[in-house]
């Protein structure tokens, strides 16, 4: 019984950081629209600056998860277009998730549990298989690439490090594609597509949950 308590204590929980992600992402799109042409002239004077900005904050979002850098995304896709946008964010997400992965498999729990909540790490072992550990980490890193896994993978998996890169980048850049090209949109737009991308996120998480929990059954 206080497991299914604290289950929707977490669910809640993950609600509402969800719907203060859409609401910003719609807010600063919104004012991006109104100032955009103030912008791109400010941001065209400082363009290696502001994209380092761009990057880090993006890296830190994963390092310092639940910190999300998605509400951001329409002002990089409006200012530098959804091309560069993208890239920008997936370089900035490779590096935090490089880093986290790091620290996990480096220094474990006791530094790991200084920086993110270890419940929230420790919710992501059972979606971890012992087999075809690539491409669930491709899957994985799709539905879930701001929430911590990479530190969850470090400490719970025996991926090399060289496989887990590959896969991280492979994972995120549609991720990167659909949101940077989302904040190019109509605000109406970005709102279907946000509920559709949520839906099909939960999908997917739900048929990796249960063919995982199949494939430990067998064994």
């Amino acid at each position: 019984m206080d497991m299914k308590k604290e289950d929707k204590k977490e669910l809640i929980k993950a609600s509402a950081t969800l719907i203060i992600i859409i609401i910003l992402f719609i807010l600063i799109s919104y004012i991006v629209n109104s100032y955009l042409d103030e912008l791109k002239a400010y941001t065209s004077s400082h363009y290696f600056l502001g994209v380092l900005v761009y990057v880090f904050i993006s890296a830190i979002s994963i390092i310092f998860a639940p910190v999300s850098s998605l509400p951001l995304i329409p002002f990089a896709s409006k200012v530098w277009g959804w091309q560069l946008s993208a890239a920008y964010s997936a370089a900035g997400w490779t590096i935090g998730n490089i880093v986290s992965f790091f620290v996990a498999r480096r220094y474990g729990k006791p530094l790991v549990e200084k920086v993110i909540s270890l419940k929230r790490i420790e919710k992501f072992e059972k979606y971890i298989p012992e087999n075809n550990i690539f491409f669930s980490i491709v899957l994985l890193t799709i539905v879930l690439p701001l929430d911590g896994l990479s530190y969850a993978l470090g400490l719970f998996s025996n991926v090399k490090l060289k496989v887990y890169i590959l896969a991280t980048i492979i994972g995120i850049i549609p991720f990167a594609v659909i949101f940077a090209i989302l904040g190019t949109l109509p605000l109406v737009y970005q709102l279907i597509g946000l509920a559709v991308s949520l839906i099909l996120v939960g999908v997917l998480l739900y048929i990796g949950y249960k063919m995982n929990k199949k494939i430990k059954k067998r064994n």
